[in-house]
């Protein structure tokens, strides 16, 4: 395939509106966006590889956006852009915060690879508050993540929520 190649690279932990709307956004950059569903045993995630990488997939579907493919890897993000023919990696940034890390990320990669640019997208401002850390601790303490995540995603939550049991006091 011809055509500028980004990579828009997380755990999707779960996938979020926030994530959704920088896919959306990002598609626009690009003639073909690469969602890489990564694994990080750091974040204490609540799904296993493969029902992120399934669960993305559908989300992405529902989007309707034919020039975006979802892609499972475990290796070095430059690496796996790389070997996708990327010339862009896209990043959402919610915060100051999120800057501070993402700034010093997209450095190292460029010292990795300097043909590979680094775009920051931040999140519209009704999402960026949403991160996937906070919607699984809401969940998990029984709030309402129906504003955070779609529906679908919702559910597979609650299921998993139900499966591990609920924490705190009621």
């Amino acid at each position: 395939m011809t055509g500028r190649v980004g990579i828009y690279p997380g755990t999707f932990d779960p996938i979020t509106l926030g994530h959704a709307d920088i896919i959306r956004r990002g598609s626009k950059l690009v003639d073909r966006l690469i969602i890489g569903v990564t694994t990080n045993p750091s974040k204490n995630p609540m799904f296993e590889t493969e029902e992120r990488f399934a669960m993305v997939e559908r989300e992405v579907k529902a989007m309707g956006l034919s020039n975006v493919d979802v892609v499972g890897f475990n290796a070095l993000l430059v690496k796996f852009a790389q070997k996708q023919g990327a010339s862009v990696i896209i990043r959402g940034l919610r915060a100051v915060a999120d800057f501070e890390y993402e700034y010093q990320m997209a450095g190292m990669n460029q010292q990795l690879d300097s043909e590979i640019e680094t775009v920051f997208l931040m999140a519209d401002v009704s999402l960026q508050p949403i991160a996937s850390k906070l919607v699984k601790e809401i969940a998990l303490y029984g709030g309402d993540i129906s504003r955070f995540v779609s529906a679908d995603v919702e559910g597979e939550v609650l299921e998993r929520v139900k499966a591990i049991g609920l924490k705190g006091d009621y």
